[in-house]
């Protein structure tokens, strides 16, 4: 960069590229918004947390107990399938769509971070999993991301009725669409939430989703938040984390959030005044992760108290001494003991829950 001016703190920087074109947002390590308007988003942070963002090439031929399949179309999807043998086995198996994070803007279903989680879980399920691969801001803000992922659960619902895709075929033979199980990470687990909410209300009795059922929501720390700082946010520290940084949680969601809307909106804030009450809101009974060292620890238990209040069944997870996403970080779920046992926690929980719905 040349001619760069930057300003301190949380304002624009403002910075002049090789070509001419100027940066006029940033969020460290993880993209630019140039004056044309568009976003570079060329990984500039550590290069030790670059392997997690490798993409992983799909496979037919099972590895460590299924095959991972891609899905073309619109919505792009991925797919895991564990594995049966010849004579194994067959019943139809619940479907656990994944919806990614990434704040809204960054990140793709494809990356190493969420492989190695989802494709374990896929056989301790067992499973089959169906990554989206969602819209990203600022380019396109919410609520493409919400109108994406209803258009992935109507592509998965096409296929169980008739597809001639071959991966749609081999889907449709191990998936029971019946037991639609949404999950979702950070961002995602926003989604989760605003996905199942949407598919209540346009269900209303009409039984237009037939034969697809969304039989429950698993938003993993999910990134709810409130116009003004929360005690974990002012409290937890996360200068060691590239992942999920207060820059991040302000920046991203400025990107990603309708022109002039604050942290309060529904979007953002599902418990808040702008938001529906939660009483009158059709959801899933759902199983809500949360970190006890998250920066949005509290937004995430008064979500969970909202709904308890509101006569919603739903189960939380509290991760003793994790951090945000902490289960995601491959190196460290299989370096660390603690990391490890608090990730197999969770997928336990999480197949508990599956079984029960």
């Amino acid at each position: 960069m040349a001619n760069a001016t930057v300003t301190a703190g949380s304002q624009t920087r403002v910075q002049a590229s090789e070509d001419g074109r100027k940066v006029v947002d940033e969020v460290s390590g993880w993209l630019r918004v140039l004056d044309d308007g568009t976003v570079d988003r060329t990984w500039t942070g550590p290069p030790e947390a670059l392997p997690l963002m490798q993409p992983v090439a799909p496979y037919s031929t099972p590895r460590d107990g299924h095959t991972l399949h891609d899905l073309p179309g619109e919505p792009n999807l991925r797919v895991y399938l564990p594995h049966v043998a010849p004579g194994g086995d067959r019943r139809r198996l619940p479907v656990v769509v994944h919806l990614h994070g990434g704040g809204f803007c960054v990140s793709h279903p494809s990356w190493l971070m969420y492989h190695h989680f989802y494709s374990r879980l896929a056989c301790a399920l067992p499973a089959a999993i169906v990554s989206v691969e969602l819209p990203l801001a600022p380019e396109r803000r919410l609520p493409a991301h919400i109108d994406t992922a209803i258009a992935a659960l109507r592509r998965l619902r096409s296929i169980a009725l008739s597809d001639d895709d071959p991966v749609a075929a081999l889907l449709r033979e191990v998936a029971d669409v019946s037991r639609v199980f949404l999950v979702g990470d950070s961002s995602g687990a926003n989604l989760v939430h605003l996905v199942a909410a949407r598919v209540g209300q346009e269900e209303d009795g009409k039984n237009s989703w037939a034969p697809l059922r969304v039989a429950g929501g698993i938003p993993i720390h999910p990134g709810f938040v409130r116009a003004t700082r929360s005690r974990s946010e002012m409290e937890v520290r996360s200068s060691d984390s590239v992942f999920f940084t207060l820059e991040m949680l302000d920046k991203f969601n400025a990107m990603a959030l309708p022109v002039g809307a604050t942290k309060e909106h529904p979007f953002t804030c599902p418990m808040g005044p702008q938001a529906p009450p939660l009483e009158s809101v059709p959801l899933p009974p759902m199983l809500v992760a949360v970190g006890e060292d998250d920066l949005v620890r509290d937004t995430n238990l008064e979500y969970c108290e909202a709904l308890r209040a509101a006569g919603k069944e739903v189960e939380v997870l509290i991760s003793r001494g994790m951090s945000h996403a902490f289960y995601l970080n491959k190196f460290a779920v299989d370096m660390d003991p603690t990391t490890g046992e608090r990730t197999q926690e969770l997928i336990d929980a999480i197949a508990s829950f599956v079984a029960r719905h």
